[in-house]
């Protein structure tokens, strides 16, 4: 962990720069030094179905919902989403400067016991 899911509607990637909004969002888990490097995951999908707001044909939506593993300090957190939140709004203006688009981000923390992981890339990355 932290895994980034970024889920949009199919449409946005007409009018964003998909990948552009993954790395800004990956810079920015980086340059918090919250998360370490090794765990840093960011995906994007593209809603199949989906309705926003008023079915307006313009609308467009990106929700952004970072899993992260407990033991961090809710202050540490908010900063890391500050950070994530406004790389991401930097790689979006065009789209945010429209009335037609929303987004969002929420960060999820994950129970250990509750997760299972076998992950060799961290033992690559910590030497």
């Amino acid at each position: 962990m932290p895994h980034l899911r970024i889920e949009y509607s199919p449409n946005t990637d007409e009018h964003a720069d998909i990948l552009r909004v993954c790395q800004a969002a990956h810079q920015a888990m980086k340059e918090s030094k919250v998360f370490p490097l090794a765990g840093i995951r960011v995906r994007a999908f593209a809603a199949t179905h989906c309705i926003v707001a008023d079915d307006h044909p313009d609308n467009n939506f990106m929700a952004m919902t970072l899993s992260v593993g407990t033991g961090r300090e809710r202050s540490t957190l908010k900063a890391a989403g500050d950070l994530v939140f406004a790389g991401v709004q930097q790689a979006l203006a065009k789209q945010l400067a429209t009335p037609h688009f929303a987004l969002s981000l929420e960060i999820r923390e994950i129970s250990a016991d509750l997760s299972w992981k076998d992950t060799p890339i961290h033992s690559r990355l910590s030497s």
